[in-house]
């Protein structure tokens, strides 16, 4: 046992331990995904995030030493969002077409997004720090962050927010969309994009290309609009 604590204690200050863990059980998460025919209650993400926060409450390890080791997970959402770009393009003519119904469901869905979390955090008795952490949930991981500390939330919680804000519509979204009966793949990719950022993109694309790329021009612009009116409408409910 003794020689077990050890070689623990010698890996677990090493960073590709975590690395290799988050990538081990987001594959695991994949597996059940597939293996469930791929019903979004089984997301990926979702299964991976409940291993890793199991993997880190048995063993004690605190999350700046997993972060460690995991940073270079972190650092691939940039090029991955940039790489959205690349099926928006061959979707070009169809953005033109639809540009006004797209702006008018931007601004709708970004305020909507906004304004529910304040409204019902504000009922609650929730103010300062945590109440600023909430504003930019719907917003991919990076630009939230960002918003959060210039808004004076805390990036830490405003993260964890931002992964539940994308698992729980990745999962929602096609289900909601089909009662509904939204059956326009641009509309239901848009929707999904501006509702929950990176994870229901990736969800989207899962679905169909079309959905993917609209998702993608949808979580972009919400990113810039949430920068624009989170601050303005934050200060409403202060």
């Amino acid at each position: 046992m003794t020689d077990f604590t050890d070689i623990w204690s010698y890996l677990s200050r090493g960073p590709l331990l975590w690395l290799t863990a988050t990538l081990a059980a987001y594959a695991l998460g994949d597996a059940c995904f597939r293996a469930a025919n791929r019903r979004p209650i089984v997301n990926p993400v979702l299964v991976a995030v409940a291993i890793l926060a199991l993997m880190l409450k048995a063993t004690a390890t605190p999350y700046a030493t997993y972060f460690e080791g995991a940073q270079f997970v972190h650092f691939l959402l940039g090029p991955a969002t940039v790489c959205l770009a690349l099926p928006l393009w061959d979707n070009l003519p169809r953005v033109r077409k639809a540009a006004l119904p797209l702006l008018a469901a931007l601004l709708a869905g970004s305020v909507t997004a906004i304004a529910s979390a304040l409204v019902i955090a504000r009922s609650l008795g929730i103010s300062g720090e945590i109440l600023a952490s909430l504003a930019p949930k719907s917003t991919t991981a990076p630009v939230a962050i960002g918003i959060s500390q210039a808004i004076g939330g805390s990036p830490t919680l405003t993260a964890v927010m931002v992964i539940l804000t994308g698992i729980t519509g990745a999962v929602v979204a096609t289900p909601l969309l089909n009662l509904l009966r939204i059956k326009d793949w641009r509309a239901r990719g848009f929707a999904t994009g501006v509702a929950a950022h990176g994870i229901g993109t990736a969800r989207a694309f899962q679905v169909h290309p079309t959905a993917g790329a609209f998702a993608g021009l949808g979580m972009g612009l919400n990113a810039v609009l949430t920068a624009i009116i989170a601050p303005m409408l934050l200060r409403l409910f202060q």
